[in-house]
């Protein structure tokens, strides 16, 4: 039986990754951080869908723990946070986007044998660090590659749709300019700027993770796969 650990299963992607295992008969372990305030009620949650709900802390201890509970065969890192909520409850690029990351890719690497660590990126990663987002995920990805894990690395462009509850404007409308002149151009002919710099929603996402990493993708796959792979 296969088995994915999912890290982040509460965010807009994570949730839709957890919906994409179970449908497809994958024992699906959802975590949770133990101090949320909606423990009970992710938990209530995901167990109504049919998923184990983890959740250990986010100790290398007791992740590693968890792993070895677990046995799985993908672990989705799927985490991340905003400067907004960065401000609030004290997380950062660094400390969640990074931190987070690196401990939890610590932590699969104690299972024999090695899972495939699946881990949400974004477009641009493969160049300059031009920002504290963009240096974590490039750090990350180097974290990944330097370890010799078998992984898939997903370089989506803007993550954004109706059905997302988390309120990130400045997101939703940069997606929504950048779609519509990239549809403008697809109205014309040229199709591959839309292909590689256009939006996708998190079930859109989820159903190319799951999807790509069950049927042997591994390495880099940027946000044009991730459209086709979508569809």
């Amino acid at each position: 039986m296969t088995t994915a650990f999912i890290a982040g299963a509460t965010g807009y992607t994570g949730r839709s990754v957890v919906t994409s295992c179970l449908a497809r008969g994958i024992t699906t372990v959802a975590h949770v951080r133990p101090d949320s305030s909606r423990l009970d009620s992710w938990t209530s949650t995901f167990e109504g869908q049919g998923a184990t709900v983890d959740s250990s802390p986010w100790t290398p201890e007791g992740m590693a723990a968890a792993m070895r509970r677990h046995q799985p065969d993908f672990v989705f890192a799927l985490l991340g946070t905003t400067a907004k909520r960065g401000k609030t409850d004290g997380g950062s690029y660094e400390t969640v986007d990074y931190g987070l990351s690196v401990l939890l890719l610590g932590a699969a690497a104690t299972v024999e044998p090695w899972p495939c660590f699946v881990y949400l990126s974004s477009t641009g990663a493969d160049g300059p660090a031009i920002n504290a987002y963009m240096k974590a995920r490039v750090r990350v990805e180097k974290a990944i590659v330097d370890l010799g894990i078998n992984h898939l690395i997903a370089r989506p462009s803007f993550i954004s749709g109706d059905d997302r509850d988390e309120n990130r404007p400045a997101e939703r409308v940069g997606a929504t300019v950048v779609d519509g002149f990239l549809n403008t151009l697809s109205a014309v002919g040229l199709k591959g700027p839309r292909a590689k710099y256009g939006s996708i929603t998190g079930a859109q996402l989820a159903e190319a993770l799951v999807k790509l990493s069950t049927e042997g993708s591994r390495g880099v796959v940027e946000a044009a796969g991730l459209q086709a792979a979508a569809t």
